[in-house]
């Protein structure tokens, strides 16, 4: 027969391994889902500053890495499957799986957020040809050469500061006139040597052979566009975009009340279905970072043992 958890968590990012600690600690028999690797987004952020009392070294995967080893000490149990349906609406909640099918009798949603795409011509076909959205990830392939960042909030102003590590210069492309990032992390860039800005821009199309040999941008001001290549001693140069990310939440919008694709929630996590939760990035609220992940995920963790127990 097939086991009837106290709790189901989808998704390993900081809500939900939040989640999982919590709900283990508490002694309720947990199953913690995710599709790929633990962390989700963080996983892709070479510095934290902000989350208290990390060290100054501090990064997203040695986080993730502490966050996921107490997950584990405390009995949560995993494993790795796409899941492509759920029923969240009876007293057992069944989650279906492209390997397997799982029931509990409360689900916590922590599927987080995917990053969002520029939508121009050209983006699809150099992503991983150039088109990145890690810096962490490909910075280290751009040393000593010239890249493009597009985006002008915290991400995207905190990664071309990351890229400048390996980076030659670091242009950054933002379609307004000042950039949306905090204060502090403004004032990083605007000291960087190695950074520079279009403002007002967007990036309209993406060309090359093989790899990035164009990038096209239009002033929003204007409608000039211009056509940027790479210095020819160095050959190629790399884009990275930040412009924001789409919540993960297309198998539950049929079943749970929502605002532009975010989860709406109480303060407690509770959906509008009984004994459904939701945490992190999908929830609709006014701050996402680390920091208030995992306090969702902790209450909604206490927030189902309540559920079950009365």
């Amino acid at each position: 027969m097939e086991q009837l958890y106290d709790v189901a968590i989808i998704g390993a990012g900081p809500a939900g391994l939040s989640a999982a600690l919590y709900a283990g600690r508490a002694r309720l028999s947990t199953l913690l889902i995710e599709k790929e690797k633990d962390g989700g987004q963080i996983v892709q952020t070479a510095e934290i500053e902000n989350y208290p009392g990390s060290p100054e070294e501090e990064s997203g995967p040695s986080l993730v890495a502490k966050m996921s080893a107490q997950a584990d000490r405390f009995g949560a149990q995993r494993v790795k499957d796409a899941i492509v349906s759920v029923e969240l609406s009876g007293d057992e909640k069944v989650i279906v799986g492209q390997k397997d099918t799982y029931r509990a009798k409360t689900v916590i949603l922590a599927t987080g957020a995917s990053a969002a795409k520029l939508g121009c011509p050209g983006e699809a076909e150099f992503t991983g040809r150039g088109v990145s959205y890690c810096a962490t990830c490909d910075g280290p392939f751009y040393n000593g050469l010239a890249v493009y960042v597009a985006g002008g909030g915290d991400a995207a102003v905190e990664e071309a500061i990351y890229l400048t590590r390996f980076a030659r210069k670091v242009t950054i492309v933002h379609r307004r006139d000042q950039l949306r990032a905090a204060k502090s992390i403004q004032e990083k860039a605007f000291a960087n040597e190695k950074i520079e800005f279009l403002w007002n821009s967007t990036i309209a199309e993406i060309k090359g052979e093989g790899l990035i040999g164009e990038i096209v941008v239009k002033n929003e001001k204007t409608g000039e566009l211009t056509s940027l290549k790479p210095d020819p001693k160095d050959g190629l140069f790399g884009l990275f975009v930040f412009v924001g990310y789409h919540p993960q939440t297309e198998l539950f919008l049929d079943q749970l009340d929502h605002e532009r694709g975010y989860l709406i929630t109480d303060e407690a996590m509770h959906t509008n279905l009984p004994g459904v939760f939701a945490a992190g990035d999908i929830r609709k609220k006014t701050l996402r970072q680390v920091v208030t992940a995992v306090a969702d995920g902790a209450i909604a963790a206490v927030e189902a043992n309540k559920y079950l127990e009365g």
